[in-house]
């Protein structure tokens, strides 16, 4: 996206409710004083860090107030853009209580409590979840990201709402229908199938009064909450005109950072920063499951060079909320022994890297998507992990991943069928990534001289000319020089 450079808007408040005008003008009339945080710049995402915040599952209350405390401790990971999840009322009407049941087929009062619902059914768009905290907490946790160096996004979803919205009953000229005139939950545009997602319905965007209430829903919360921009779910199932209609009037007072769950490239012309690196991703895990090698992956970086723009920007990632419940942990789908060699590859490779809320902890086991559940904090080890990683991409411009990329140049490795390697380099400055993916041992030669630093380690590593080198599976380096 190629950003104008605009002034920070004096917040303003032109459409809150009556009721509640006085107490949020005091909110936003204490951020902008305290705020000093500069605007979202093209700068800001060469070596940003992306953390992805569940605030249900982050602690055992599950409130913005636990979560903001600890927002300092993120910072130590290199953390520069704090993704919410959404934060949102949800709506209780056809409420998804497990995979295939609803609310509504359980009896059992005490039962119906534990089912707390998903986060994209979305009942009200200007409005917290109480289970979360207050507008109020939430200002706070702004404040406080504002304070430690991180832009706050927010989780938007525009494709569809939940059953409770008001708009269902005042606005039913907003949804989709089927033959019946009946209201439809959210349908695959290339299919015309459901996608299951009984829990909401599906906005009609071929309905162009829809694109304003929606904008206007986005714009309260950069004008009256500060936010920095948003992650927008299924962002392609919303039609580009959308977006690109949309942006420029979001950004009329302040640039905004957008990231997209998708990948298609059209949407990154006008429309969005950042995309889902799902490729990558998908890729990573037939590899570390034996079902690809490095030469897929040689093959996807020269398909996306060919396809996309220098400056589209890949949020990288070996789990994500999504992944996580549906698909499995980390440790499930790569394997305990190649989690940190994949991991280590997002930090290093072009893009910007992503840490999924407990992944900074080691969590090991797949989060409940509607119900309460719980990540450890206990695994210090991984915690300086990510920490030594943040650092790196924070400080080494060679690992810029953004508008105006370091460059990724393939090191051709004696078998490259099992060894990926890689520089990075900006300015003099140079990164490689070496490792073995694959999982057996292997003996190879890479066309390096002279002595480096095993970044990770801290020690030494000389290379000479035809020296052989022995990987054990999935053993990585990360080099300096």
């Amino acid at each position: 996206m190629k950003k104008i450079a605009i002034t920070i808007l004096a917040l303003t408040l032109l459409w809150s409710c009556k009721d509640n005008k006085q107490a949020d003008e005091s909110l936003n009339m204490e951020a902008t004083a305290t705020d000093s945080l500069p605007p979202v710049s093209d700068a800001m995402m060469e070596n940003a860090v992306i953390y992805e915040a569940n605030i249900r599952q982050y602690s055992p209350e599950g409130t913005f107030n636990a979560f903001t405390k600890d927002i300092p401790q993120l910072k130590k990971l290199g953390v520069k853009v704090l993704w919410v999840m959404p934060i949102y009322p949800i709506s209780m009407k056809r409420r998804k209580a497990t995979g295939d049941k609803s609310i509504e087929d359980i009896t059992d009062p005490q039962e119906k409590k534990k089912y707390l619902g998903s986060y994209y059914a979305i009942s009200d768009y200007t409005a917290v979840n109480p289970d979360l905290g207050t507008k109020e907490d939430f200002a706070k946790l702004v404040k406080t990201a504002h304070e430690n160096g991180m832009y706050v996004i927010l989780d938007w979803v525009a494709n569809h709402t939940g059953w409770d919205h008001k708009w269902i009953t005042e606005h039913p000229e907003y949804y989709q229908k089927n033959a019946k005139g009946e209201v439809t939950d959210p349908l695959n545009p290339e299919t015309g199938e459901p996608w299951g997602w009984t829990d909401v319905a599906h906005l009609d965007y071929a309905n162009k009064k829809v694109y304003e209430p929606m904008k206007n829903e986005m714009l309260y919360w950069v004008k009256e909450q500060n936010v920095d921009g948003f992650r927008c779910d299924v962002a392609d199932n919303v039609p580009t005109e959308f977006w690109e209609w949309a942006r420029p009037q979001l950004e009329e007072g302040k640039p905004l950072f957008m990231l997209m769950e998708s990948n298609k490239e059209y949407l990154l012309k006008k429309a969005f920063d950042m995309a889902y690196g799902w490729d990558a991703h998908h890729l990573m895990n037939e590899i570390a499951q034996g079902k690809k090698n490095v030469t897929a992956w040689d093959s996807l970086m020269v398909s996306q060079a060919n396809k996309y723009e220098r400056d589209d920007i890949f949020m990288n990632f070996i789990t994500n909320h999504d992944e996580n419940a549906w698909n499995g942990s980390e440790y499930e789908r790569l394997g305990a022994d190649a989690v940190k060699t994949f991991a280590a590859l997002t930090y290093t490779m072009p893009g910007m890297p992503l840490i999924y809320t407990g992944q900074e902890y080691g969590n090991e086991h797949r989060l409940k998507f509607f119900e309460k559940d719980v990540i450890k904090h206990d695994h210090d080890d991984m915690f300086a992990f990510y920490e030594k990683l943040g650092k790196l991409k924070n400080d080494n411009i060679a690992l810029n991943g953004g508008k105006n990329p370091a460059g990724y140049d393939r090191i051709d490795a004696s078998d490259m069928k099992n060894v990926l390697a890689f520089t990075r380099e900006k300015d003099g400055q140079k990164v490689y990534y070496i490792a073995n993916l694959s999982k057996n041992d292997v003996r190879f030669t890479l066309p390096l001289e002279g002595e480096y630093t095993d970044y990770i380690s801290g020690g030494k590593v000389s290379f000479t000319a035809g020296q052989k080198w022995e990987a054990a599976p999935w053993q990585y380096w990360i080099l300096t020089k």
